[in-house]
């Protein structure tokens, strides 16, 4: 008889040091107070908008990338969990590019008055 040891798998863990991990919530600190300094100084309209959605879009870059292991993940794993946000957000800009010459043709063609 073919007796056969028995297969022990060994898994491995990847193990990152706390400095890396102090380093990122500093970060988001960091980050959480430039935004909240947007709204301290008062600053108005597009760029307030565009300040606030850049230190939101870096702090969740940052967050995917370190506490969810995304950086050390295959690249297969990032483009299924990334791209699509990124497609959703291309088609969202082309369709308010629609509506627009939507609206303009309408404006064009029958006026402004109901």
């Amino acid at each position: 008889m073919n007796e056969t040891a028995p297969v022990q798998t060994q898994t491995e863990h990847q193990q990152h040091s706390i400095r890396l991990y102090l380093l990122v919530w500093g970060l988001l600190f960091v980050l959480s107070a430039f935004s909240y300094m947007v709204d301290y100084l008062g600053i108005q309209g597009y760029p307030r908008w565009s300040l606030i959605i850049l230190f939101m879009l870096l702090k969740a870059g940052l967050i995917i990338a370190v506490f969810m292991h995304m950086a050390w993940e295959r690249l297969a794993l990032v483009y299924a969990v990334l791209l699509p946000p990124i497609l959703v957000l291309v088609f969202m800009a082309l369709m308010m590019s629609e509506a627009n010459y939507t609206l303009f043709t309408r404006l064009s063609f029958f006026g402004a008055t109901p």
